[in-house]
Formats: structure tokens, C-alpha cells, sequence
């Protein structure tokens, strides 16, 4: 599957990379010498949600990469834009997308205002489509010159099972959008090199997101590091022949032999992990 053994050099643009599961992605690519577009809105500390889009920077500098922060709500389309122009004009263009912005709300129809409605499907669908569309002109440039472009949205396998519905209709449906854009844009994209893939935990991960969430234990999830690991993966794959795929974390990364999960539990050994959303 792996045509390549880093992203040296190569040009990221992650959106919701001020913490969480974003920022490990961003982190593992920097690592390896990545430039990255840092894309998220929060630019002031908050007591509840540690990290901002400028002390990720700082971490992906100080992990050896290069890092670009761009303040922007991934909701509007001239912001999106400007945020592309300027990670251009920094880096020279983009080779890779990380739809990674979410918006959560794990609510029956009753208890869900159209106010966060229409945040979900704004930052969940909008946003992935938004970002994919602006970005798409420099992935293109990217294929032709051979530098493996890849779109990698956090979204999980399309499913029309009741119960994945029942019980927060709206957050499924805005999920399911994102994935929705990995189907549609993974068969449209084939004819440029483009690849387009989703990716989507096991577990619950343990993110400050999360931890906002009632009765959620952290010590019963996984690390983000899991997911950075597998998106490591998949963007360093043959953009060419692995595109379309709705790939879980720790399947993807047994195939390519890793045994030692227990690495990325919060609490090592244990056993009762909180199974995430989605899986079946």
C-alpha cells in the first residue's frame, strides 16, 4: 500500500488542527519535515478546550516542521478561500486535505435547536465540501507533477442501519455527509491521481471535545496518536490505487503489522475501551 515512507516536504492543509485529532495528524507530518496549513477558528485560550491554532504551531515548528495559522471558519467560503490563497503563497501549493473539523451533538430530534443543527451540517458537510472545493485546483496541479495528492476526511463507513439514526438523527446525518463526500469525490477525483479516503476510530478517542461530552470516561478511550498513525498510512499510499475507502484505524494498522495496541489506550490494559459510533 505504501508507495512512499514520509510527507518530507509535502504541504498539508488540516482544518480543526488547534488540538485533538487534528493536531496529532499535523504533528506525526511534521515530524517527518511537512508543511502545514493550520486551519481551525479558536486563536484565544479556553479553560474548557486547552490549544489554539498558535500554540499548534509552535508544537509542529518544534517538531520539525513548518507551520502556517490561518484563523478561519471553514463555514465560509471567502475565508476557506483566503486561507488556500495564503498556504500558496507560503508553501507553493497543496498536496494533501485533512477534513478533520467536526461539530458533535448527541441529541434526539426533540433536544436538537436548528441553531446547532445548521452549525453540524455547516462545519460537518459544508465545511468538508467548501474545503475539498477550494483546495481541488492545487491537488490537481499536485497529481500532475506527481506528488501524490491525497483528501482524507474523519468520517466513518456509510451505514443505513436504524440504530446508528435513532438516537441523534441530525450528528448521523452531518457525519454521514462527509463520508458521503469520500464516495462521491473519490469516483470523480480517480480521473485526476487524486485519492479520497475516510478514516474513523474503533474506539471512543480521548480529545478535550470529548471530555465535554456527560458520562464519558477518558480512561476508557484510545490516544488520537492511533489515528495519526493510520492516517500516516493512508496519505503516504499510492494515491492512485488507494482511493474510495472507508478505512478503520486499528484494521488499517494490523493489516500493515502492528500488534501492540495497548500503546495507545489513555490507561494501558484496559480491556473495556468504549467502542466509538458508527462501527458496526
Amino acid at each position: 500500500m505504501t508507495t512512499q515512507s514520509t510527507l518530507k516536504d509535502k504541504t498539508l492543509f488540516v482544518t480543526g488542527a488547534s488540538r485533538g485529532i487534528g493536531l496529532a495528524i499535523a504533528l506525526k507530518a511534521a515530524r517527518d519535515g511537512a508543511r502545514i496549513v493550520l486551519v481551525a477558528k479558536t486563536t484565544e485560550p479556553n479553560p474548557k478546550l486547552p490549544g489554539t491554532l498558535y500554540s499548534a504551531a509552535e508544537a509542529i515548528e518544534a517538531a520539525g516542521g513548518q507551520a502556517l495559522p490561518v484563523p478561519t471558519d471553514i463555514r465560509d467560503e471567502n475565508a476557506v478561500a483566503a486561507a488556500v490563497a495564503a498556504g500558496v503563497q507560503r508553501f507553493g501549493g497543496i498536496d494533501i486535505l485533512v477534513n478533520n473539523a467536526s461539530a458533535i451533538s448527541l441529541t434526539p430530534t426533540d433536544a436538537t435547536p436548528m441553531k446547532r443543527f445548521d452549525l453540524m451540517f455547516g462545519v460537518n458537510v459544508r465545511g468538508t465540501y467548501c474545503c475539498t472545493q477550494a483546495c481541488l485546483g492545487e491537488l490537481i496541479k499536485s497529481a500532475k507533477v506527481g506528488r501524490n495528492p491525497h483528501v482524507l476526511n474523519m468520517s466513518p463507513p456509510l451505514s443505513m442501519k436504524p440504530h446508528w439514526f435513532q438516537n441523534h438523527v441530525a450528528y448521523t446525518m452531518a457525519k454521514y455527509g462527509m463520508s458521503q463526500c469520500t464516495l462521491g469525490h473519490a469516483a470523480e477525483f480517480r480521473r485526476h491521481g487524486i485519492a479520497v479516503n475516510s478514516l474513523w476510530p474503533r474506539t471512543a478517542i480521548a480529545t478535550a471535545a470529548l471530555q465535554m461530552i456527560p458520562g464519558v470516561d477518558l480512561n476508557k478511550c484510545r490516544k488520537p496518536e492511533i489515528l495519526a498513525d493510520a492516517a500516516h498510512l493512508i496519505l503516504t499510499s499510492d494515491a492512485k490505487a488507494v482511493t474510495g475507502n472507508f478505512f478503520i484505524d486499528d484494521t488499517l494498522l494490523a493489516e500493515r503489522g502492528v500488534k501492540d495496541f495497548d500503546r495507545y489506550a489513555v490507561v494501558p490494559g484496559t480491556k473495556d475501551l468504549i467502542p466509538d459510533f458508527f462501527v458496526d
